[in-house]
């Protein structure tokens, strides 16, 4: 995730860390050059000029932004679900740091072991989410004996989760109905964990992506055609522009429809797994916590 503060409207127009330019860069060369070649041609060759109308162009222009624009909605929508459902992670994590250290009528050991598994929770989550090795925070959060379940698990979020409820079966309670809190916690934690799953497992349909991808380049090889028998000398500049409009709409929504990944505009996990065990350690009284993620070049992971 890109993270910095707002830019002057002019440096915001050359920032390149965090755009989709670099990725479209040999697209819009094409493009552009193609417009530029239509350009030099036009009644040099056998004296034959393109004669074409704009009509067809404009008309298909509007159609393809709306079915762009509509393609970023659909994928911002999913980027924004995946924020709230960590969000809610947050949330329910620091609730049952705080019931276990203030309801629950346990030593302080078990109080602990509780608290540093609904961590290792939240980081098998990310690692899960990104396809990433997990065994190095397991190990320094779990009791050795919950090592070898968890780590024979396919799905290590669910096991921890089932791992909890049976520790917190084990705990006591002034008011026993003060159990049936916390449960509902772990719940929530596990609808959060498949709210993420059904975004990891359901991509935006093929078929969909295809056809915007094959029309936003047809009308952007084509439209120098469409141009230089009315605009001329202009025609490439015109084209680069409105190439980089399209092909920038649909690199970004390409980009962010997997909010897990690790593209620069993807969700910052590795930074919110850090806070939440900080906030989550804080609540036991721990001193000794991890350094923050820092931002390299405005880039947070």
């Amino acid at each position: 995730m890109i993270v910095r503060p707002r830019l002057h409207w002019l440096r915001m127009l050359f920032v390149w860390r965090g755009s989709v330019l670099g990725r479209i860069l040999p697209q819009l060369a094409l493009t552009t050059g193609l417009a530029a070649a239509v350009t030099a041609v036009d009644g040099v060759v056998f004296g034959f000029r393109i004669n074409l109308t704009v009509a067809p162009f404009t008309l298909l222009g509007i159609a393809l932004a709306i079915f762009l624009g509509f393609r970023n909605s659909v994928s911002y929508d999913r980027w924004w679900e995946a924020r709230k459902l960590w969000g809610a992670v947050l949330n329910d994590a620091r609730s049952l740091a705080r019931q276990v250290q203030s309801l629950a009528d346990t030593d302080e050991a078990t109080r602990r072991r509780f608290a540093l598994g609904v961590i290792a929770f939240v980081h098998a989550l990310k690692h899960q989410l990104r396809e990433t090795p997990a065994e190095t925070d397991l190990a320094r959060l779990l009791p050795p004996e919950w090592l070898p379940r968890v780590a024979a698990a396919r799905y290590k979020p669910a096991v921890i989760l089932v791992m909890l409820g049976g520790l917190l079966r084990g705990l006591r309670f002034e008011e026993p109905v003060r159990i049936l809190a916390m449960d509902g916690h772990l719940g929530r934690l596990n609808e959060s964990l498949g709210g993420c799953e059904r975004i990891a497992s359901t991509p935006i349909p093929f078929a969909y992506s295809v056809i915007l991808h094959r029309t936003a380049y047809l009308y952007s090889f084509l439209l120098p055609f469409g141009l230089v028998g009315t605009v001329g000398a202009p025609t490439p500049l015109i084209v680069a522009f409105v190439s980089y409009t399209f092909f920038a709409l649909e690199a970004l929504a390409e980009e962010i429809q997997d909010p897990f990944g690790m593209e620069h505009n993807d969700l910052a996990l590795d930074a919110m797994s850090v806070m939440i065990e900080t906030t989550v350690l804080e609540m036991l009284g721990e001193t000794r916590l991890p350094d923050p993620v820092a931002a390299d070049h405005f880039l947070l992971r």
